[in-house]
């Protein structure tokens, strides 16, 4: 499977605190069924003020570490991006690591709040579109405005939005609100992939496998295999993985 949201570069952000929690969040995902891995720290200004060059060091820190550890996990990087107005900035100076592509479009990991969805959200939506950027939602299913008020959902689909849903939500990690809200999702067709958001091997670990496995148990295999594996696959099809 790809994975294409991860928090297993050390020291760098709400994820992996050391070079030893990035080999055990490696080792727990290749368990997982992952194979390639998106290395996706925050950029969360004022919280996490990480840059390309910040996540390029830590990077190279992982890649080396698993394969020492000879892990068979290749890892690319790009970043999970909080919703704010300095990301046209950020755009205009090329300061945003993108996932991949979808549709034509550079494919960015666009993190609302989890608490609701901000004001301004649908200008810096339509701005991001119309300047060739595909805004990727992460966990959905897990933001409370969009729990309490559904629709928020097909609304944020309709400004041309493409989400992905946590892989621990299919299998009830968060709460039965989240679980409740990512099975209506599915039946809505409103979700593009799932990735994990791993973040550590105890309270975040990566539950890829076993949410496969709910997909195929509850649909059927055909959505898991294009969930898990085809379209994260399209994403990143030109991206060279280490």
């Amino acid at each position: 499977m790809i994975d294409l949201h991860s928090h297993i570069l050390p020291n760098i952000d709400d994820g992996a605190r050391s070079i030893e929690d990035t080999i055990a969040i490696a080792e727990n995902s290749v368990s997982a069924g992952v194979t390639h891995m998106m290395c996706t720290p925050h950029i969360n200004l004022g919280t996490f003020d990480n840059t390309p060059e910040t996540i390029s060091a830590a990077f190279n820190l992982a890649v080396a570490a698993i394969k020492k550890a000879d892990i068979p996990l290749k890892l690319a990087f790009a970043s999970e991006v909080r919703l704010c107005p300095e990301i046209l900035v950020l755009t205009k100076q090329n300061k945003l690591p993108f996932l991949g592509a979808w549709q034509g479009k550079q494919a960015l990991l666009l993190e609302l709040p989890h608490s609701h969805i901000p004001p301004g959200a649908e200008n810096l939506i339509k701005w991001l579109l119309s300047n060739n950027i595909q805004p990727v939602i992460p966990h959905p299913e897990r933001n409370r405005e969009i729990i309490a008020d559904y629709p928020k959902a097909r609304w944020l689909k309709q400004l041309g939005c493409i989400f992905q849903v946590t892989a621990g939500a299919f299998v009830n990690r968060f709460s039965d609100a989240v679980f409740d809200t990512v099975w209506r999702m599915q039946q809505d067709k409103l979700i593009t992939y799932v990735a994990s958001d791993t973040h550590n091997i105890k309270m975040r670990p990566n539950d890829m496998k076993d949410a496969y496995n709910a997909v195929v148990a509850k649909v059927d295999q055909n959505l898991a295999d294009a969930w898990f594996i085809e379209i994260p696959n399209v994403i990143t099809q030109e991206i060279t993985w280490q």
